[in-house]
């Protein structure tokens, strides 16, 4: 979902737990600090039975909801406890041919709720086919494209999201940042698998947005821990930072994010008409090709372009975007993303989505420079925020008073390591690293193409610039949708991805 700002590569960091003011003063004193006072005993993890109809048949599954200690590993002590849900299927055979997929969001600071009741879990909130907005009273309603169908389901919330919490608020920072939220997902997964009896099952890591970027460092960082995945399936990718941040003299957004604007124009029909009336893949090849030869050759040559050449570049900007020419060359030739959303429709006084290009919305103010809000994120903050917190209590019968964080509100500032912000942050080498050390595993990467989050020529730059060898790249699967950024809110791109993600699934399990 969101996305903090980012910077350096993830195998650098060595993060430190903070030193509180009282441990320090003691310190000073030559006195030893008074101890942290002890966590609220966690109830143990709620179990109820229930069921579900999917392919046209009744699922009876076990769900238990609940919440795992993170310990340090030098003290002993617990200094974090995080919230899961898991599905386990009944009469499904032994657990060591039954896949497990572990699934978390992204933010950073987002709960696991978005691929839980919209793609994976036995229940779907129910949208609009097309994944706007419905009206309320909203709905939970069967998902017959859960995932439940062909592997168990386990849905982590990292710390500061959902019910995880630190121990104290001074032990929950250590988890704000790249390194401290990789070592205690990847810490929750282990003692899951010690817990549960899971570590001889097919293994399965599946993540979303910024989790994408955590599925990266996790799958990196537990492959030296014994955790080898099967499987690990990446949804609107983002692993390289550099490729989505428009700070000055870093112009690779611009070309990497044309794509994305061609398709959002083809969509909302403002190119011109041979574009308009090709099919969208014809129009993404023209700016596609556009992106990669001579849009990166005139973003390089800045105020040493000819006016030939400048006049050249707007125009195929003008083409490829329907944008106003004026209003590309008082923005250089360089088109920020919430410039964009906010400039395609103003005609019509509307603006387009950030994580969806293809949802709208109005604004009172029709002359600001960037849109008020993102229409595609009011359309499913309401429903899945409700629904969710009434299916937990109710349905799960998990009873807490502590403020369940959907997305945001539970975490402080993202700690980048020792560069700070001052550079860009990359989980696609520990992906690199994951393939090298652990040679059977699979990749499954899913594009939206009207996604401007996560765009997808974006993500496809990164893969192509891991440094992989030739050797494993018939293990990736790509696989691209006519939606945003949650794709599986879109009904046709939901029962296509719960197919392609099942066989995805069967393959790379042991026969």
């Amino acid at each position: 979902m969101r996305f903090a700002l980012p910077l350096i590569c993830v195998a650098a960091f060595a993060q430190q737990p903070p030193v509180s003011p009282a441990k320090q003063a003691a310190t000073a004193a030559g006195q030893p600090a008074a101890p942290a006072p002890p966590a609220k005993a966690e109830p143990e993890p709620v179990v109820t039975k229930q069921q579900t109809t999917a392919g046209g048949k009744t699922l009876s599954y076990t769900v238990t909801a609940g919440r795992l200690p993170i310990v340090n590993e030098q003290t002993l002590g617990e200094e974090a406890q995080m919230f899961f849900i898991a599905y386990t299927l009944e009469n499904a055979g032994p657990k060591t041919k039954r896949p497990l997929l572990i699934s978390f969001n992204g933010g950073p600071g987002s709960s696991s709720v978005w691929m839980h009741l919209g793609m994976i879990g036995p229940k779907r909130v129910r949208m609009m086919d097309d994944g706007a907005y419905p009206p309320p009273p909203f709905t939970l309603e069967d998902n017959p494209q859960t995932f439940l169908q062909f592997a168990d389901l386990v849905f982590i919330d990292p710390i500061g999201t959902g019910y995880s919490r630190g121990v104290t608020p001074e032990l929950g920072r250590k988890f704000f940042g790249v390194q401290g939220d990789i070592s205690s997902v990847g810490e929750f997964i282990r003692l899951f698998l010690t817990r549960y009896d899971r570590w001889s099952s097919p293994l399965f890591l599946i993540g979303e947005s910024y989790g994408t970027f955590r599925a990266a460092g996790v799958a990196g960082y537990l492959v030296d821990r014994g955790v080898a995945f099967n499987g690990v399936i990446l949804i609107s990718t983002i692993l390289n930072y550099q490729t989505a941040r428009f700070n000055k003299g870093n112009d690779l957004p611009y070309q990497l994010f044309l794509p994305t604007y061609t398709a959002s124009a083809w969509y909302h029909k403002k190119l011109p008409p041979d574009l308009q009336k090709a099919d969208l893949r014809k129009a993404l090849k023209e700016s596609e090709d556009y992106a990669t030869a001579e849009y990166p050759v005139v973003l390089t040559k800045g105020d040493r372009l000819t006016p030939a050449e400048r006049n050249a570049a707007i125009d195929k900007l003008h083409r490829l975007t329907g944008l106003d020419k004026k209003w590309i060359d008082r923005n250089d030739l360089r088109i920020e993303i919430q410039r964009f959303t906010k400039e395609l429709l103003r005609a019509e006084q509307k603006t387009v989505g950030r994580l969806d290009s293809r949802l709208e919305g109005t604004e009172g103010v029709n002359n600001a420079e960037q849109p008020q809000f993102d229409p595609s994120m009011t359309a499913i903050r309401p429903p899945y925020t409700a629904l969710f917190l009434d299916y937990v209590r109710t349905a799960l019968n998990y009873k807490s008073d502590l403020q369940y964080y959907i997305l945001g509100g539970g975490i402080g500032p993202w700690d980048y390591g020792p560069a700070g912000q001052n550079a860009y942050v990359d989980t696609s080498d520990a992906l690199r690293q994951a393939f090298a050390k652990n040679p059977y595993m699979k990749l499954y990467v899913g594009f939206g193409y009207y996604d401007l989050a996560t765009p997808y020529f974006a993500a496809e730059y990164t893969l192509s610039h891991m440094g992989l060898p030739p050797k494993f790249q018939p293990a990736i699967t790509r696989s691209y949708y006519e939606a945003g950024h949650m794709f599986y809110i879109h009904k046709p791109s939901l029962e296509r991805v719960s197919r392609e993600i099942g066989e995805f699934i069967a393959k790379a399990s042991p026969r």
